[in-house]
């Protein structure tokens, strides 16, 4: 199972060298691709085929680090890759969103959007050490 992210926008200090950071950590236990698009219209035509597809969306499900784990063993024991969408700084457009097969949120709270990425990336990296048995902080 592979992972992608497609992200509006490109990483740019401060969030850059954080998000650099996680994905590297994160690909010791996860494929992981990063794919930086100009804008919401160019999400689409990026999307894997038959890969299960995530909005990050405020209005989704959130999860704690536990759950995050649990979601990833379910989504390994489907066999498909995921597809996570961020949007820029408007978020993402109801039809990018109505792309997805789910929507997680990160919290409540309004964030960066390239703040979401660093968060994202760190979630799912602490996800994979609860999986692989390691220790993790709560």
């Amino acid at each position: 199972m592979k992972v992608v992210v497609i992200a509006v926008g490109k990483a740019k200090a401060p969030f850059a060298e954080p998000g650099a950071h996680y994905l590297k950590l994160l690909r010791r236990h996860q494929p992981v691709e990063v794919i930086e698009v100009r804008d919401e219209l160019n999400v689409e035509g990026r999307i894997p085929k038959r890969a299960h597809v995530i909005a990050l969306d405020r209005a989704g499900k959130a999860l704690a680090s536990p759950a995050w784990a649990a979601w990833l063993q379910e989504r390994r024991i489907d066999a498909r890759d995921l597809c996570f969408l961020i949007g820029g700084s408007r978020g993402l457009p109801p039809e990018v969103v109505g792309l997805a097969d789910e929507r997680i949120s990160l919290g409540p709270q309004t964030m960066a959007h390239q703040l979401a990425r660093v968060v994202l990336l760190e979630q799912l990296f602490r996800a994979t050490k609860i999986l692989a048995g390691e220790p993790y902080h709560h």
